[in-house]
């Protein structure tokens, strides 16, 4: 399948839509998910179409939104064999070269939720993912299935972030990051570390893209994905390099 002009899946599949709620990401909208039915369990073939189409992973569902009044939410990769990193993103793999990595299954782990629960409490006790939880935690970043990944980063043997990610046929895809909230890491930006670390691993792997999940023009938190460039916008079935209007 080429990874820039998403197919069906072959096979018919049931979707559902959410009822509106409140939007996470922009005030006073509401917002609309379109889900893959729950008792599908997809397939390697089925979820590398679904990502084609801009859909993503969160624990064992697979969505994209669905809002009819708005479209801010966009689709972003980088295109893996086109990326170069900034002379900002140079000194940060160089700041960050004491880390190890280590891959491992998406699987519950103590020390995992640990730094999770720190990161959450003191990062992001203004979302709707506070206050965390252990079922919180296992709903969303936990999945057995051979694509899922959880990628440890650690400085002299302590766990300092966790990446989860999944492999698809045509790249990998970033579905969470946490790190270690301390002062001490800051000037480390991990978050932005963890996506240069994925972007080597495609490169190595031969995968075409990393998928970053969605880009909000109006959010300020999701500014950090523009650094990375060229990226490229699903508009509509299309991948495109322009940004959308």
């Amino acid at each position: 399948m080429s990874s820039n002009t998403p197919r069906q899946p072959t096979r018919d599949l049931r979707f559902f839509l959410t009822v509106p709620h409140a939007c996470s990401y922009l005030e006073k909208r509401e917002a609309t998910t379109l889900f893959l039915d729950p008792q599908e369990s997809p397939g390697q073939g089925v979820y590398d179409a679904l990502a084609l189409l801009g859909f993503r992973r969160s624990g064992r569902h697979l969505y994209r939104p669905h809002c009819d009044a708005c479209n801010a939410c966009v689709s972003v990769r980088i295109p893996v064999a086109d990326f170069t990193p900034s002379r900002s993103q140079r000194k940060l793999m160089r700041r960050n070269a004491d880390l190890t990595l280590h891959e491992r299954p998406a699987r519950f782990d103590a020390e995992h939720y640990g730094l999770y629960s720190r990161y959450i409490r003191e990062r992001h006790a203004d979302g709707d993912m506070y206050p965390p939880s252990h079922e919180q935690y296992r709903t969303f970043l936990t999945l057995d299935h051979p694509y899922a990944r959880l990628l440890e980063f650690r400085l002299e043997g302590r766990l300092v972030a966790v990446a989860a990610i999944d492999l698809l046929g045509h790249g990998l895809s970033a579905i969470y990051t946490f790190f270690d909230p301390a002062p001490a890491f800051e000037r480390r930006s991990l978050g932005s570390y963890a996506v240069l670390t994925l972007v080597e691993l495609a490169r190595r792997r031969d995968l075409p893209h990393v998928y970053l999940g969605y880009w909000i023009r109006e959010c300020r938190k999701m500014n950090y994905k523009r650094s990375f460039q060229p990226l490229e916008y699903l508009h509509g079935r299309h991948w495109r390099r322009e940004i959308p209007l």
